[in-house]
């Protein structure tokens, strides 16, 4: 069983989406290693209260899919191609979490034994009440669908409380803060205000996931010192977005 939490937190069970770019830093593609030793010192820190913790990490900064039509190849192929990426980021992530003694398992929802176990919803479930970190490769094993709503659909599946999307950006913003100084930023707003504003929280299908089964995100900046750990403590951080 996962330790009980040594302190209060807001949630027991929580899914964190990650973006392949956060892993390349300033480098733009592949994997720089001080920002995922500062990613897994952020995730330790979590893991430390007794939180049990689902992440999926895209794989952008390897090779995106939406891409694959420009260089030549079909959109299935790139999209597959894409999920590959992602397992090679939770394999980085995975490493760099053991090293500071962290347990944790690599579950892709397509099969690769030597490097990983198969998606298995009963068995991600055990993992976490056993307090290893789960990490999901590879999306949803389907072509079409982003890694956002793989996120989406994982959360759901371990019943995850919320979906905690790490940026570079503080929230949710009016306009694109990195183009606008005069951006906004809501600290709260609802699915159907988002819809209606045309907000670019996640893409459309995991959006609707979310919606339907109300489950709550919060877009906050990975790349503030322990804003993980204050979210989960129930500080008011970034953007909760929300039915």
């Amino acid at each position: 069983m996962s330790a009980k939490p040594k302190i209060k937190s807001k949630y027991k069970r929580v899914l964190l989406k990650l973006s392949g770019e956060s892993l390349s830093g300033a480098n733009h593609s592949g994997i720089d290693t001080r920002i995922l030793n500062y990613l897994t010192s952020e995730i330790k820190k979590v893991y430390d209260i007794g939180i049990e913790v689902g992440i999926v990490i895209g794989g952008g900064n390897i090779y995106r899919g939406l891409s694959a039509h420009e260089q030549g190849i079909d959109a299935v192929t790139g999209d597959y191609m894409g999920m590959l990426a992602t397992v090679i980021n939770s394999l980085a992530l995975q490493n760099a979490l053991e090293i500071k003694g962290i347990p944790t398992r690599l579950l892709s929802a397509i099969d690769m034994n030597k490097i990983s176990e198969p998606f298995i919803r009963r068995r991600a479930m055990r993992h976490l009440e056993k307090g290893r970190i789960v990490l999901f490769g590879a999306g949803t094993g389907n072509p079409f669908f982003t890694t956002d709503t793989a996120g989406v659909l994982r959360a759901l599946e371990i019943n995850a409380e919320v979906i905690l999307k790490g940026t570079r950006v503080d929230g949710v913003y009016n306009k694109d803060p990195e183009k606008n100084n005069d951006a906004d930023m809501f600290s709260s707003i609802s699915f159907n205000e988002a819809i209606k504003n045309k907000l670019k929280v996640m893409d459309m299908t995991a959006f609707a996931l979310c919606q339907e089964n109300n489950l709550p995100i919060i877009v906050f900046n990975m790349n503030q010192k322990d804003n993980f750990k204050n979210i989960i403590l129930g500080k008011k951080i970034g953007t909760f977005v929300h039915n």
